[in-house]
């Protein structure tokens, strides 16, 4: 009984110095991080384009965190500055992904700043990117006649538009473009965060 006992208090003290030191410490860490300086709340465009974002599933093939140069080649690639805990102050939950099929997109507003080039990618990919695995996302678009006002319309490659039609972007595409936009995470960093 004297051994079952130790035992058991062994593996709780285990537990509780795994708990701490995967849990405890690194939420002390950064449970009061300042947003990056230059760094704006979401507007509720942009939320509801991240909803679409989820969603639709881009972050299963999207990261959202460019790493250091010592890790990786990615501010080589062009896709920025490493990211430090400050870029992700407004984002809950952190959609960092795991998966890196499509190129990393915190920084894809300043890299691509063009809403049409946004609306029109994400209606033909190949279009834009030859080779791309990404799909396409017809249903975030509406095939018409001709375009009515207010319409957005989609300003296609040749020979991607159907014949005779125009392609109107959804509230949905416009959306998640918004928050495709607000990924700009080229701000200046403070040394400290580093």
């Amino acid at each position: 009984m004297k051994s079952e006992s130790r035992l058991l208090i062994g593996a709780m003290a285990m537990l509780a110095f795994a708990a701490s030191a995967l849990v405890v410490i690194p939420y002390v860490q950064v449970a009061n991080v300042e947003p990056t300086p230059g760094m704006k709340p979401y507007t509720s465009t942009e939320l509801r384009g991240r909803e679409h974002y989820i969603s639709n599933g881009c972050l299963y093939c999207h990261s959202q965190q460019p790493r250091a140069a010592s890790m990786a080649p990615d501010a080589k690639r062009g896709w920025g500055r490493a990211s430090v805990a400050g870029d992700y102050a407004f984002d809950t939950p952190h959609l960092l992904g795991t998966m890196r099929t499509g190129p990393d997109l915190l920084n894809i507003g300043a890299r691509q700043p063009s809403v049409q080039w946004h609306l029109g990618h994400l209606y033909q990919p190949r279009a834009y990117v030859p080779g791309s695995v990404m799909p396409s996302y017809p249903y975030l678009f509406v095939i018409k006649d001709q375009a009515e006002p207010g319409d957005v319309v989609v300003q296609l490659p040749e020979g991607n538009a159907p014949a005779g039609k125009v392609v109107v972007a959804t509230p949905e595409a416009q959306e998640l473009v918004s928050y495709l936009l607000s990924l700009d995470r080229t701000h200046p960093v403070r040394e400290q965060e580093r």
